[in-house]
């Protein structure tokens, strides 16, 4: 005797409602109490340690991830519509006996199903702003893993939403093959109204392989200039200096010009001070190699064979001694050495007793 059989002669009995036996309300009431506990130890307990393995960043915790009540319901729910498919398949009563009403356990096991369905989808949609926790880990080129992600999470909340469309369909029996079908029909005229759509998404696509910029980095793209914040499906977004959020459609990134300045390797510092065009010949000179020699002392200078300090221009009235200089790829530093360079060669110019052309003194004259 198998053990639905058992089962089933310990279950049977007198109908005390809708079909029920005492018994088998208590062993519904058993499977019930059972799932909400399978539930309640998967949230607590198995979920937050399997998330603790699989996750390889600490910006989330397995017990925050995991905290909402859904995902109790979800399992409890699975557990339940398994349990219910179990006992109407190998739970049988005799003929003339009562144990259950099989209709109202197969509308409940159905109901069970697509409460499940219904969870886990919503559940996969939250857990796609947690795809950071995979791929962004400790290392090089942490840039390049937050633009992935981010393009990350944009294709799989599309996957999870076309997916969710099909399975909710098909919960309340709609005919598939017929919407396919008339999507055949309909096919060019959807193709020619997506096509800035498909556009775009080739366009992120192209942007992650190719990576001209990065979350993060702060670039120069038609027109607009800032910090890029998200690389989306179908637009990136970019911070401005004024604290604004500019969207532009990955296709136009990808058919214009991109200057990232976060990869550039140094910057170049090119100050210029002008003298009256009766500057003596040598003091210019002594001007000329005594700021190039202190400045290149400096340790933020950079690039020493590729500075130098040159007269560039002697037309009448002034003669104009122009500096190329070079530091590290630090706004801060390029500041600072800037203003430090511009108060040398304030000081130098006065110790070789030149005079600093001043236009509105020659008009005076």
């Amino acid at each position: 005797m198998s053990m639905g059989s058992e089962i089933a002669e310990e279950l049977t009995g007198d109908e005390v409602v809708y079909g029920f036996s005492s018994l088998g309300i208590g062993f519904l009431a058993m499977l019930i109490g059972v799932s909400v506990t399978a539930g309640l130890i998967s949230r607590r307990v198995l979920f937050p340690r399997i998330m603790d393995l699989l996750s390889k960043t600490e910006r989330i915790d397995g017990k925050t991830l995991f905290a909402p009540k859904s995902l109790g319901w979800m399992i409890g729910l699975l557990a339940m519509w398994q349990s219910v498919d179990w006992a109407l398949e190998n739970i049988i009563a005799a003929e003339g006996e009562h144990i259950w009403n099989n209709a109202l356990m197969q509308n409940f096991g159905e109901m069970c199903r697509a409460g499940f369905v219904i969870l886990m989808l919503i559940a996969a949609y939250r857990l796609v702003d947690f795809l950071d926790a995979f791929i962004v880990v400790e290392g090089d080129n942490m840039a390049a893993r937050r633009s992935l992600a981010s393009v990350a999470e944009a294709i799989g909340r599309l996957a999870v939403v076309v997916v969710g469309v099909f399975v909710l369909a098909g919960l309340v029996g709609l005919n598939l093959n017929g919407m396919i079908a008339g999507l055949g029909i309909t096919g060019l005229a959807l193709a020619l109204a997506a096509k800035d759509s498909v556009a775009n998404i080739f366009g992120a696509i192209s942007i992650i392989i190719d990576q001209p910029f990065n979350v993060g980095d702060w670039i120069i793209v038609e027109g607009v200039e800032g910090e890029v914040i998200t690389i989306g499906l179908r637009t990136t977004m970019i911070r401005t200096g004024n604290d604004t959020i500019v969207t532009i459609p990955n296709s136009n990134i990808t058919n214009s010009p991109v200057e990232n300045f976060t990869m550039r390797r140094f910057r170049r510092i090119r100050p210029s001070f002008e003298f009256e065009e009766d500057s003596d010949q040598s003091a210019l000179k002594k001007f000329c190699d005594s700021l190039c020699e202190q400045v290149l002392a400096d340790p933020r200078a950079t690039k020493h064979g590729d500075s130098w300090v040159k007269i560039t221009n002697s037309l009448p009235p002034k003669i104009t001694v122009s500096c190329n200089f070079y530091c590290e790829s630090s706004s801060n530093i390029q500041r600072e050495f800037t203003e430090d360079i511009l108060l040398i060669g304030r000081a130098r110019g006065l110790e070789c007793e030149l005079n600093f052309h001043e236009p509105r003194r020659r008009a005076k004259l």
